[in-house]
Parts: structure tokens; sequence; C-alpha cells
């Protein structure tokens, strides 16, 4: 290589590093900024989340000391009295709550209880079905119009209580006198995904005593 040629380099490897500082000078405020901004948010997301798991730690505890009172009326009471810092936390309370009262006879407030659950449009919609399912199951004096209205929505495919919505129906259809159509419920019942056994059997059980033969599975 010349000199000429080792000379050029040399000055352009140096208005490289000219440049390069330079831009450092101008913009290096701004990677040290990303820099914080990157550590300083996987730090609060740590935070948030350790955070968050003692919070639901310690109403789970809190849940789990309530219910161990030696009546429902205390359980319903100690159960009313715990904060809860969301909507998913305040509909489990509730419903346990509600649990307690039908168990201290006390129905009119469960029902109540589990009137808001269903119908706070900020809980995912299982959550609102769970609830609205168990108000069915626990109101025997529910209108009829409403019970139905209820128990078709909750039968919807794809519903995630329709095999308890289509166990509700068949139970109306029996009390009503409409055999045939409870059999095809309970038929419908017993061709779904994932059925729980305790909720096979009952169905299978009560299509026996209908007179109708369970399909072989």
């Amino acid at each position: 290589m010349s000199n000429s040629d080792s000379f050029i380099d040399e000055v352009t490897d140096e208005v490289r590093r000219d440049r390069l500082f330079a831009f450092l000078r101008r913009w290096g405020w701004a990677f040290v900024v990303l820099v914080l901004l990157i550590v300083g948010g996987a730090a609060w997301t740590e935070w948030s989340r350790a955070r968050d798991r003692a919070e639901a730690r310690a109403f789970g505890d809190a849940l789990l000391a309530a219910m161990q009172a030696d009546t429902a009326e205390a359980r319903a009471a100690a159960l009313a009295a715990l904060p809860a810092e969301d909507g998913r936390a305040t509909a489990i309370r509730g419903m346990l709550e509600a649990a307690s009262q039908l168990e201290a006879g006390r129905r009119a407030e469960a029902l109540a209880a589990l009137d808001a659950i269903a119908a706070d449009a900020d809980l995912p919609p299982a959550w609102r079905q769970l609830a609205l399912i168990k108000r069915v199951i626990a109101d025997p004096d529910m209108a009829a119009s409403d019970r139905g209205a209820a128990l078709d929505q909750l039968a919807q495919p794809g519903a995630p209580y329709r095999p308890l919505a289509l166990e509700q129906q068949a139970l109306d259809l029996v009390a009503a006198g409409e055999r045939d159509a409870a059999v095809e419920r309970l038929r419908a019942l017993l061709d779904e995904q994932g059925v729980p056994a305790g909720l096979r059997r009952r169905a299978t059980q009560l299509m026996v005593a209908l007179g109708a033969q369970p399909e072989a599975a």
C-alpha cells in the first residue's frame, strides 16, 4: 500500500470517528433515556406482577379464613366485610357470600348478590353466566318467562354452562309433563363434550326414569 493510500485511510477513519462522536454528542442522551426506560419498564412490570401475586394470595387467604366461620350467617358477614380490589375478586366474593346466605335461609339477599354479578358488564361473559345459572338454580319461584329466557341464553351452543342449562330445561319440561321434549334436551346434554361425570350420571338416570334408553357412547 502506498503512503498516499495509507494517509487517505487514516483521514477517512478520522472523519468517521468525528462523525460518530458528533452523533453521540447530539443523540447520546436519547440512548441513555431509552436504556433507562427499558430497564425501568422491566423493573416496574416485575414489581407489578409481584404485587398482584401478593394481593391475590392475601385475598385468597382472607376468603379461606372467612369460609371457616362456624355458621352460615357468620360466613356471609365475614365475606361481605372483605375488600375486593377488582371486578373478578368482587364476583368470587359475591358468589361465595350468596352461597352462605342461601345456607342461612336469606334467599332474597343471595339472589340480589347473584343478580348484581350477572348484570356487571365489566366482568367476562363466563363469570356473568355462572352467576346467572346459579341464580336460576337457586330460585324455584323465578317467573317462568324470566327463567325460560335465562336458560335459553345459557343453553346456546358454545356457552360455558350449556350442559347445566340443558339439565334445568329438561327438569322444567318434566314438571310441565312434556316427556319427549325433556328426553330430547337430555340427549343433547349427553352429546356435549366434557360434561362432568356427575351431571352425565344425573341425566342418564333421569332418562331412564322417563322410560328412555340413553344411546351407547
